[in-house]
């Protein structure tokens, strides 16, 4: 309890932290209005197929608050420190109050799985009434279970930031492939167009959770499992590649 609430202390303290959080709980909510307003005309006509959508597609695109959580847990233990404070690194002095790499790794997780789970909830706090702001009585209906399903989604997506990192030990490969792959362009979606083993990566199972997919393969609750076996796995790896690992390497 004392590791984890240190690792919560350290997030807290980082400046790109509440970049982070801004990121995250305007983000989605910027993105269901403009997609509401695309869809109002439609949505009033009852022409519209992607109501189901509406509201819930700036949750699932507006992820990036939670990835830069993510990152930021890891790779903020790898920056050199200034020549006053010894030009060293944090993880050295983590490790050294904290003996067990696993109890480290399982704290710093812990700490990431809390503040993703806030960042998810604000998120939803201002997603919401935005989308109600343009859409009116013509709001779908925000279904308690798909709202779970999206705060799995952002916590299961900062957990697999945070283990890609883990791996990488560099902040900018898994801030710029995750953000560009959530934001920009879905590799699963590419994927899925050679073959349909792709919808069963995480993102695209784990939007499954809270989304109406033209192309459905999995239940929500089956989506919800695919992911969460995602970040298992590479949680595993990641554990046991660092336990093995030289720190000054």
């Amino acid at each position: 309890m004392r590791a984890f609430k240190a690792e919560l202390s350290k997030l807290f303290s980082l400046p790109g932290i509440w970049l982070a959080f801004l990121i995250g709980a305007f983000a989605p909510a910027v993105i269901a209005v403009l997609d509401s307003i695309a869809q109002k005309e439609e949505i009033i006509a009852q022409v519209s197929t992607r109501l189901p959508e509406v509201g819930f597609i700036g949750l699932g695109l507006g992820v990036q608050g939670v990835i830069i959580l993510g990152v930021l847990a890891v790779s903020s233990e790898y920056l050199t420190e200034s020549s006053e404070s010894g030009g060293g690194q944090q993880i050295t002095t983590s490790l050294t109050v904290v003996s067990s790499r696993l109890y480290l790794l399982l704290a710093k997780a812990s700490a990431v799985t809390v503040i993703s789970i806030l960042f998810s909830i604000a998120a939803i706090m201002t997603t919401l009434p935005a989308t109600h702001l343009i859409l009116g009585e013509y709001t779908p209906a925000f279904e308690w279970s798909k709202l779970i399903g999206v705060v799995c989604y952002w916590t299961f997506t900062a957990l697999l930031a945070f283990g890609i990192t883990v791996l990488t030990k560099n902040g900018m490969i898994p801030l710029a492939v995750l953000i560009i792959n959530t934001s920009v362009v879905s590799f699963s979606f590419l994927l899925s167009k050679v073959t349909k083993l792709a919808l069963y990566l995480p993102d695209r199972a784990g939007l499954e959770m809270f989304m109406f997919m033209n192309d459905r393969f999995l239940t929500p609750f089956a989506g919800g499992l695919v992911m969460f076996a995602w970040v298992a796995v590479l949680f595993i790896v990641a554990a046991v590649v660092f336990h093995r690992r030289d720190v000054a390497a």
